[in-house]
């Protein structure tokens, strides 16, 4: 449990305040998401008034990488080919990517962090299709992975002289970024993300998710085990050195894999990053 002073508190709380809002398009897809009743055609309905959205997603899904028999002109053919799940998760990321800013003070690598955000998605949404459908929404897993760092824009914003040191510290010393966060700003991406989560009314689950991805999942709570797997295996992947390590005899309990099981039942890992670096691209142009 982290326990802030009260005038950090009052800091992590003004930048939050200061983040924009998550688009409240996504916001009602998700919440219509929530009703098992909801009609595909409602969520369609949702995303083509966002046009800017809609000729991403179109130039994603007519893209090499899907291979489409015919070239998709809507978002209703494209949910057609491809399903409704994979076209919410196109439009919630280019979404979280209209959230990120243009610069930052703190040198924060922004393309490594969305990279690595979009490599976690799609691992923890597959872990959870994979093993865990009738206990877990991929869905929420997806969303788990690509908004458990963002913690870390909030920093680079508002705390931008601070993470400048944590990152430099990291870096130097090979000790992982939310030790040296915690040493130079008193709380880790972790803390201020969970408190952004909040902000944009995002299930309870998930707001402790995203709070608690550094730590080894000790209960039975799936969506928090298939992203802790998820951030292990992208950064085993990114071959980051600051990597987490699990605990040699460390096991999902709900899906009963350690990360070795969880790798080889992935196969392929290469799709994930091709998948974000198409994402990326895309929503440059």
């Amino acid at each position: 449990m982290v326990t802030l002073t009260l005038e950090l508190s009052k800091r992590l709380e003004a930048a939050v305040e200061n983040m924009p809002a998550f688009p409240k398009s996504v916001q009602k897809i998700l919440e219509l998401t929530r009703n098992i009743n909801c009609a595909p055609k409602d969520i369609v309905a949702i995303i083509e008034k966002d046009p800017v959205v809609t000729m991403k997603i179109l130039k994603v899904l007519n893209s090499a990488f899907y291979a489409l028999p015919s070239k998709v002109t809507s978002v209703n053919r494209a949910v057609v080919y491809l399903g409704l799940n994979t076209v919410k998760n196109l439009a919630l990321s280019f979404a979280s990517v209209g959230v990120l800013p243009n610069s930052n003070a703190a040198g924060f690598d922004m393309d490594r962090y969305l990279r690595h955000s979009l490599i976690t998605a799609g691992i923890a949404r597959q872990l959870a299709a994979k093993h865990a459908s009738d206990q877990v929404d991929p869905m929420d897993c997806y969303i788990a992975g690509l908004l458990h760092d963002f913690g870390k824009v909030v920093f680079s914003q508002f705390m931008a002289a601070e993470f400048k040191a944590a990152l430099a510290a990291s870096h130097l010393s090979g000790r992982r970024l939310h030790d040296t966060e915690s040493e130079f700003i008193g709380a880790n991406h972790a803390v201020v993300g969970s408190m952004l989560a909040q902000r944009w009314q995002f299930p309870d689950n998930l707001v402790d998710c995203i709070l608690q991805h550094h730590d080894e999942p000790v209960s039975d709570g799936c969506m928090s085990e298939c992203l802790y797997l998820a951030d292990t295996i992208s950064k085993l992947t990114e071959k980051d050195a600051a990597v987490l390590e699990p605990s040699a005899d460390w096991r999902s309990k709900t899906m009963a894999l350690t990360v070795q099981e969880a790798v080889t039942s992935l196969g392929d890992l290469d799709r994930f990053a091709l998948e974000a670096d198409l994402f990326m691209q895309t929503s440059r142009s």
